[in-house]
């Protein structure tokens, strides 16, 4: 009989331990419903200061002291967005001393834009008058960019480091890569 009681007692238990965590969770939908219906008002700050994000940018500056004090890179910093975001973790890059092996991720111009246009879409950038040569070429990293934009080579097109990141280009290289590829480039 007393095995009996214990076990009622557990399912008891167990069925008002359900009850309470049902109606708990239910409530805290409820109040993320209520929340994301209530329009928000656009951020006046693009960039949010965020002191609880972690940049392992220091991890880059050891080799790549430059970009330290950058504009594009100190930006990004602000907004919690380190040189891993757009250029991958690329350990086998920074633990290769003799510098043959390229980051993980490297621009070729005809990616740049779209690239970019990944964290910061046309839509927020479109009312910027001088953006509009920008918005002429591809779409998204997959698109091929077939714009010319009436501007002759593709030297002559314009792209958002023009403006955005004049100083974010290694000023001395030991070894090229090809950007596309990632293969090292022979003298």
């Amino acid at each position: 009989m007393t095995i009996t009681k214990a076990s009622s007692l557990i399912i008891v238990m167990f069925l008002v331990g359900s009850l309470l965590l049902f109606f708990a969770a239910n409530s805290s939908v409820e109040e993320v419903a209520e929340e994301s219906s209530i329009e928000q008002e656009p951020k006046e700050d693009y960039y949010p200061q965020s002191s609880e994000s972690f940049v392992a940018n220091p991890f880059c500056f050891a080799c790549h002291y430059d970009f330290e004090q950058e504009e594009l890179t100190l930006d990004h910093e602000l907004a919690g967005i380190g040189c891993e975001r757009c250029h991958g973790e690329s350990e086998r890059h920074r633990s290769d001393e003799a510098n043959i092996t390229p980051p993980e991720i490297m621009y070729p111009k005809a990616r740049i834009n779209p690239t970019c246009m990944m964290c910061h879409p046309r839509h927020e950038i479109q009312h910027v008058e001088d953006h509009q040569p920008l918005l002429a070429g591809a779409e998204t990293i997959f698109d091929v960019d077939t714009e010319d934009s009436g501007q002759g080579s593709d030297d002559a097109h314009k792209y958002c480091t023009d403006c955005h990141g004049t100083d974010h280009r290694m000023k001395v290289r030991t070894v090229r890569w090809n950007k596309a590829t990632g293969e090292v480039i022979k003298d």
